[in-house]
């Protein structure tokens, strides 16, 4: 594969660390993205769903305090991708993408499929 490859992720996740690790260790170029110092807009969190092939109930944390309020029955999902935007807490992490394709890595060694 010769795409670029870029990791969705906060530093203080251990699954982004452990993620970030494996790519440290494959010698591939990878751009990292702390989508807190860098946050997503909607069109981007809805690329990154879209090449995910989820929904965005799917990329939802739904352990997560905010989470809890949310009326899943009920909202949309342009409502819900904009709660993860304003709230980037409520979304799994880390994401890696690699061209048209995209994977949650929890756990870490998912990001495999993408080297």
């Amino acid at each position: 594969m010769s795409d670029k490859i870029t990791i969705y992720q906060k530093p203080t996740c251990s699954k982004c660390r452990g993620t970030l690790a494996i790519l440290d260790e494959s010698d591939q170029n990878y751009e990292s993205v702390n989508y807190y110092e860098t946050p997503l807009t909607v069109d981007k969190l809805r690329e990154l769903i879209n090449k995910l092939g989820l929904s965005a109930r799917d990329v939802l944390r739904k352990d997560e305090p905010a989470a809890r309020d949310l009326d899943l029955n009920t909202i949309s999902e342009d409502a819900l991708i904009q709660h993860m935007v304003d709230n980037p807490d409520l979304m799994q992490r880390p994401i890696v993408v690699r061209g048209d394709k995209a994977k949650i890595c929890r756990p870490p060694e998912n990001v495999r499929d993408l080297l």
